[in-house]
């Protein structure tokens, strides 16, 4: 069994899977839109907008969506936790997610983590990043 979190976004799928193509190096393997289906989509907004989306990074597997406007939920009650071995890596994950975004905790050392911090990027994506020692 694997677990793959799968991401609601609020059409902003395309621009945060391809910030997180770009600063987590993984590839986009599947960018598909409502309009690409063949069948008229549930929303005349949702035709450009991201109906299913894989980013892979190593192996592991990240999905998302773009669900309709008046359906997005806000996401709380998690974050998506990564967990890195380098400092230059951590801090550069951490400069590029958490730009333009909310930070709760800047990356600091902890007394459970040689660098941790908790923050939502710009597409409302609550994320954690720490470096055990």
């Amino acid at each position: 069994m694997r677990l793959i979190p799968h991401l609601d976004f609020d059409g902003q799928c395309e621009a945060a899977f391809k910030l997180y193509e770009e600063c987590l190096g993984g590839t986009i393997t599947c960018l598909l839109t409502y309009g690409s289906q063949g069948t008229p989509s549930l929303s005349p907004e949702l035709e450009s907008k991201i109906f299913h989306a894989t980013l892979k990074i190593g192996d592991q597997t990240l999905t998302g969506v773009d669900v309709a406007h008046a359906s997005y939920k806000k996401p709380q009650g998690f974050s998506v936790q990564m967990n890195v071995d380098e400092v230059d890596q951590a801090l550069r994950i951490y400069e590029a997610l958490s730009q333009d975004g909310t930070i709760h905790f800047a990356m600091q050392k902890t007394s459970w983590s040689g660098h941790y911090a908790a923050f939502t990027d710009r597409f409302g994506i609550p994320w954690e990043i720490n470096r055990e020692r």
